[in-house]
């Protein structure tokens, strides 16, 4: 299948794939430091696109471009993998997944503010209803947990990790912006190469301490394994199918998709983690799904639905 011709499908696989990933990487973090796994996911990026990295191209490159790259890198991996790790470390899923769930308006109002893209009436309502989706999906969790986590922890987690939480919020909505804006110029495979290349060089100097002091002798064969597919998923193909879909999809729409992130996640936890999905938790991703159908639907498709021209 060719994503390019489906950029809203681009768009919904790669929150997929990033909200699967938020399990591997609490997996992850409780056996090794956040800043060495997050160091190791870029060695393992620049590894997988060492052939993106040819000196002709990023010649062509300008400065103002390189800028906006370091930009998107800054908060967009850099910061939010920082932020979003240890904020789940100090606060419950729950809390985080409330706090993720703001990302679609965050994102529609950066969008209004910055690329002047004033909102539809069918962009306000698939964000609202992606919100209700995901903000009824973590309330029926913390209903479930009747105000406590696993551990006996309040669910609404510590006031330093959701401050974390939210920070990741804000940065992955500077990032959607960022993309773009970025997408229009340069090849969606270069821009991903370059950021973790950039990333790659701010993330050093803070992990490699870290990286060479871990005891990996906790990591097992599948540890292993996760950790590689993280590097390439997280990393090379969400970033890749994300910036091949935002192209062609207005930011603001495009935040309606990030709402597979608490989605995806706990669709894993279900299928994997022998989590058990309640008649709230299904409303809630009934609600989700709709509003990413309501925001994918073709104009002409939209317009036999609703009778309006949007």
């Amino acid at each position: 299948m060719n994503f390019a011709n489906f950029p809203t499908l681009s768009l919904a696989v790669a929150m997929t794939i990033v909200g699967t990933n938020v399990g591997i990487g609490k997996t992850m973090v409780a056996l090794i430091p956040v800043t060495a796994f997050a160091l190791l996911r870029y060695v393992i990026a620049v590894i997988a696109l060492s052939p993106r990295y040819r000196p002709s191209a990023m010649r062509r490159v300008s400065a103002n471009q390189w800028w906006h790259l370091l930009i998107q890198t800054f908060f967009g991996t850099f910061l939010f993998t920082l932020l979003m790790l240890y904020g789940v470390r100090q606060t419950t899923a729950t809390a985080a997944g409330v706090i993720t769930a703001t990302l679609p308006a965050c994102v529609a109002l950066l969008s209004w503010a910055l690329l002047r893209e004033a909102p539809s009436r069918r962009a306000l309502v698939s964000i609202g209803l992606a919100i209700a989706g995901v903000v009824l999906l973590n309330l029926s969790k913390g209903a479930s947990a009747a105000g406590h986590g696993p551990d006996g922890a309040d669910s609404g987690g510590s006031w330093v990790g959701n401050a974390f939480v939210l920070g990741a919020v804000f940065c992955e909505a500077v990032y959607v912006i960022a993309s773009k804006r970025l997408s229009a110029q340069l090849p969606a495979l270069d821009i991903c190469a370059y950021t973790h290349l950039l990333g790659l060089c701010l993330m050093l100097p803070v992990g490699i301490g870290a990286v060479l002091s871990t005891d990996y002798s906790v990591l097992g064969a599948g540890n292993w394994a996760m950790l590689i597919w993280y590097g390439l998923a997280a990393s090379v193909f969400s970033f890749f199918l994300w910036m091949r879909g935002i192209r062609h999809v207005p930011a603001q729409l495009a935040g309606v998709f990030t709402a597979m992130v608490p989605v995806s996640a706990t669709a894993y936890g279900v299928l994997f983690l022998g989590e058990r999905l309640s008649l709230p938790q299904g409303a809630a991703l009934a609600l989700t799904v709709t509003g990413i159908v309501l925001a994918a639907l073709p104009a002409g498709a939209r317009r036999a639905v609703s009778g309006k021209p949007y």
